[in-house]
């Protein structure tokens, strides 16, 4: 037992972020590319703020690591998003009686919190000389529509780093 609410504590941490799946071609040799570029006509899916907050995020992760925005880039960036509504959590409520062999019950629900969004962002890396995706990252995590800008920033920004975490993959 006393193991178990330390258990319960760690699997909530590891829910808490958001989740991130790569693909790459291991032949590919990611050494090469030193500059980058956005795609000029991005259709992601969310509101202008959030395409920036997400482009600056992605920007300082990868200037942080030495990559160099250029006009003459190695490679182009695309990033779209999926967006679901997740219906409310719910608190069931029950009562029931019985005796004799005869049995009465009842249940309810009660919703707690609004709808979330649960957000797929997938980050693409394309060679332009090529023409070929050559790296990608889809992350899934929550959004919650009452966030503050600030919140919406930060939000951005965990997803960026968890996205980019494994980029460049054998560096």
């Amino acid at each position: 037992m006393r193991f178990l609410f330390p258990l319960i504590g760690l699997c909530m941490l590891m829910s808490c972020g958001p989740a991130a799946k790569f693909d790459y071609d291991p032949a590919t040799d990611f050494s090469q590319y030193k500059t980058y570029k956005w795609f000029p006509t991005l259709e992601t899916g969310v509101n202008e703020f959030d395409n920036r907050r997400m482009m600056r995020s992605v920007d300082s992760i990868l200037q942080s690591r030495g990559f160099v925005e250029s006009e003459t880039a190695d490679f182009m960036i695309n990033f779209y998003t999926v967006e679901e509504i997740v219906p409310p959590n719910t608190v069931g409520i029950g009562i029931g009686s019985g005796g004799g062999g005869i049995a009465v019950g009842g249940s309810g629900s009660i919703p707690v919190g609004g709808n979330k969004i649960l957000q797929t962002l997938t980050l693409d890396f394309v060679d332009p000389a090529k023409d070929e995706l050559i790296w990608q990252g889809v992350a899934v995590r929550k959004y919650f529509t009452t966030a503050t800008p600030e919140q919406k920033k930060e939000h951005y920004l965990k997803v960026a780093l968890k996205l980019l975490q494994s980029y460049p993959p054998n560096k």
